[in-house]
């Protein structure tokens, strides 16, 4: 770094705290503005090509000075016109590799496994962990009722909560108006199966009309949105009872809200991870049936298996996204966390299908049934990561055994590898994109409201993303569209991946859309905390990647283990 470009950034950056702006962020693009209203001089394009890491000579500038000008006045036009977080951007993402990507066919009814008939216990808290299939089966079957479940779970979570700090807002009025509709429908034979008259909970960055839709952070804590989302839309009309708004670590990061740090029930002094931290934790203390979360980048994946929860990640474009907050485009997806992978399944049934509204969504039957076994079936799994030495691979012990499982229900495991590209600096498409989704809490000052202010923290990320130059952000989605390509190509090898949760298939499937189911597989010698194991599918594919982990499921007794609270 030369001396003459040290000085011309230090110059840039003492006239930027001049102007009062360096202590929060540099509003509008680096490229094209000082501050708003603030003079481009030449020392500033020296600044922001330094920062940008161009080289420019003395002709480039004078020649670039102009137009700098010019696009520094139609960016400040652009930040006058208002932009709610719902409004997408123009350009759609698309995960498909080819146009006939999408399976087409009937949607055929939803087929519950068999199950063993049972009477309701006498005391109604015993089934305070019981999966949804055997909460549907009693509550089809009149031997409890919608009432008697939702005042269970109610009651649960008011005791608990306070220990978990799982919940932004109970829903008690509308629960039990739910479950006495629930209750009247099923004595008149109107049952619709098997999310009928169960209590559920949602993520709070889902929209229910009526109640707070805080995102998890100070500044949204009183947000009233005058719409229910329609993943909300969908479980009303499936018959499903929603209790409570869940905790998410704010804005969709971690597991750290305005109202503290939700907890592992597992581990009482230990967070929940996140950012579906609430739907986590409630779940796995057996607060709810089951619970409604979301993934940008782990966000279903890492509660799931610090709670020892079973979570489904949907393919990108599965589930419409509207009336649910915005922090990326082009990698948000909505899906349940349960207790189990048939629970999970029976779930997704009722959230999946396009709306009309959220245009990434397309029409793709899923057929689930129950009882259907695991013949004809690949079923792939990622030899280098469950090579690794224990050093590298703490769960290996695990990851090992699950291996030992599948084999022994017969399945030949098929060695795979994961496409050798740099999904990690393809993470700036998360960052360009979050940055404008809160694009005015930032420039607005509010971003200081948040609870984190740390270098990782979304504060700290939302001003860094305007570093990021559009160039960059467009060219890293072309290399997004090879690492569509190259797993497309792996896809067709198996139809089922099993891979160690804590291996490099996380960023990667997140950024190709690919769908994943994450399962507990053990828990440690050391403190009892669970571990869990994976299984990726193809797009569109989350049929085939269910009933493997479905079986895999039914081969072990990890899921029925549940915390001593």
């Amino acid at each position: 770094m030369s001396d003459t470009l040290g000085a011309a950034r230090r110059a840039f950056l003492e006239r930027c705290g001049a102007l009062g702006v360096a202590s929060t962020l540099f509003p509008g693009v680096l490229w094209a503005k000082i501050a708003s209203g603030a003079e481009i001089t030449d020392a500033s394009i020296v600044a922001a090509a330094e920062i940008a890491g161009v080289t420019l000579s003395d002709e480039d500038r004078v020649l670039m000075l102009t137009g700098l000008k010019t696009q520094t006045a139609q960016l400040v036009a652009l930040q006058q016109i208002p932009l709610d977080n719902a409004v997408a951007p123009a350009m759609i993402f698309s995960p498909l590799p080819r146009a006939d990507a999408v399976p087409k066919g009937p949607q055929r009814p939803i087929v519950m496994s068999r199950q063993v008939a049972a009477v309701a216990p006498a005391n109604l808290e015993t089934l305070s962990y019981a999966p949804l299939t055997e909460l549907a089966d009693l509550v089809r079957r009149r031997q409890i009722t919608s009432v008697q479940l939702t005042t269970m779970y109610l009651d649960r979570l008011a005791r608990l909560d306070p220990q978990l700090l799982c919940v932004t807002t109970l829903t008690r009025e509308r629960a039990l108006t739910q479950a006495r509709t629930a209750d009247a429908e099923i004595a008149a034979n109107r049952y619709k199966g098997p999310l009928h008259g169960i209590p559920w909970g949602a993520k709070d960055l889902l929209a229910v009309k009526g109640h707070p839709t805080t995102w998890g952070t100070a500044p949204y804590r009183d947000q009233l949105l005058d719409y229910d989302a329609t993943v909300v839309q969908r479980l009303d009309a499936a018959g499903a009872v929603l209790i409570a708004k869940l905790t998410l670590g704010e804005l969709a990061q971690g597991d750290r809200w305005y109202g503290g740090m939700t907890r592992n029930p597992w581990k009482l002094d230990q967070g929940a991870s996140g950012s579906s931290a609430g739907p986590a934790s409630a779940t796995s203390a057996g607060c709810m049936g089951f619970a409604i979360g979301s993934e940008t980048l782990g966000s279903i994946s890492s509660p799931s298996t610090r709670c020892g929860v079973t979570g489904l990640r949907p393919t990108f474009g599965r589930v419409p996204r509207t009336g649910a907050m915005a922090l990326s485009w082009s990698m948000d997806k909505l899906g349940p966390i349960a207790r189990s992978v048939e629970d999970c399944a029976l779930i997704f049934a009722a959230m999946h299908g396009p709306d009309g509204s959220d245009q990434t969504v397309h029409a793709a039957p899923f057929n689930w049934n129950g009882n259907t076994p695991l013949a004809g079936l690949r079923v792939g799994y990622v030899k280098s990561a469950f090579d690794a030495p224990v050093e590298r691979h703490a769960t290996k012990p695990f990851d090992d055994a699950t291996l030992d499982v599948l084999r022994g229900l017969g399945i030949d495991l098929i060695p795979v590898e994961i496409p050798d590209l740099n999904y990690g600096a393809m993470r700036i498409i998360l960052n360009a994109e979050a940055g404008a989704a809160f694009d005015e809490l930032t420039r607005s000052g509010r971003v200081r409201e948040l609870a984190q202010q740390g270098a990782g923290a979304w504060p700290n990320s939302f001003r860094t993303a305007r570093f990021i130059p559009a160039v960059d952000y467009l060219n890293a989605n072309r290399v997004r569209t090879l690492a569509i390509q190259q797993w497309d190509v792996l896809m067709q090898t198996v139809d089922v991946i099993v891979a160690p949760t804590s291996s490099g298939q996380l960023t990667a499937t997140n950024l190709t859309g690919h769908p994943a189911v994450i399962l507990p597989s053990g828990f440690r010698p050391t403190d009892g905390t669970p571990v869990s194991i994976t299984f990726l599918g193809r797009l569109f594919g989350e049929e085939a990647m269910l009933r493997v982990a479905n079986a895999y499921q039914k081969a072990t007794s990890h899921h029925t283990k549940h915390p001593a609270l």
